[in-house]
């Protein structure tokens, strides 16, 4: 071991920060939405499918930056619980539309607000202008990654 690794303190980099953030941010979400058994990748893929009725698959992951085959399985679950259906494209077999039911429409309605409230939870220690300052950064370093965050499989 180096002597530089050896007084390397992983809990002040930026990886180690964000992967804390996003632990309490699960932890957040599950406590205001687990009586309706939603994870946070079915709630934003439920969204996007109610936003956008007749959405395919791959545009799906792509959207909520899941890979195809991770995507599949969430869909699956969606699926079994009566929230989506899916439906072949007319244009092209092989492509998966995926459409809300009226259950999936209902359950979204009931997320929004606790998912909300999960979300003033986890920045209500900042201020507004600190808010505004971190959803800045956060979408600068995104940004700036962007291309490694593509998992979707190419065309």
């Amino acid at each position: 071991m180096s002597s530089n690794s050896k007084n390397l303190d992983f809990q002040v980099q930026p990886g180690h920060v964000a992967r804390r953030l996003h632990q309490l941010s699960v932890a957040l979400f599950m406590q205001e939405v687990a009586e309706l058994g939603l994870t946070p990748v079915q709630y934003s893929s439920l969204h996007c499918i109610c936003n956008e009725p007749g959405i395919d698959q791959k545009s799906l992951a792509r959207a909520v930056a899941f890979d195809t085959s991770t995507i599949g399985g969430v869909v699956d679950r969606l699926e079994a619980r009566g929230l989506v259906k899916r439906s072949v494209s007319p244009q092209d077999r092989r492509v998966r539309l995926l459409t809300p039911t009226e259950h999936g429409l209902g359950m979204l309605k009931a997320v929004v607000p606790r998912m909300l409230k999960a979300q003033e939870r986890l920045i209500q220690p900042l201020t507004a202008t600190q808010v505004k300052q971190f959803m800045r950064l956060m979408n600068i370093l995104i940004e700036a990654n962007e291309p490694l965050s593509q998992v979707s499989a190419p065309d």
